[in-house]
């Protein structure tokens, strides 16, 4: 008896981007690895790479995630 029964239809509402097929999808269609997710509109889920970059370069210009050298450092 398998520990984890694979799930092959998602339920109604629940919106995925695809990255393999780079489209979106109701309900997990692809593996975990391949999809963003979940969103709550498929609207949501058509702007998941967009978003996903926009939170990229929010991140890599946020100060508090950048290692800064501090006096401990520098003795």
């Amino acid at each position: 008896m398998a520990l984890f029964k694979k799930r092959t239809a998602g339920k109604p509402g629940e919106w995925y981007y695809c990255l393999e097929h780079q489209k979106v999808e109701e309900g997990p269609d692809c593996p975990g690895k391949d999809r963003m997710g979940p969103y709550a509109s498929r609207v949501e889920a058509e702007q998941a790479m967009r978003t996903a970059a926009e939170r990229n370069l929010q991140w890599e210009n946020d100060p508090r995630w950048h290692d800064s050298v501090t006096r401990s450092d520098e003795e």
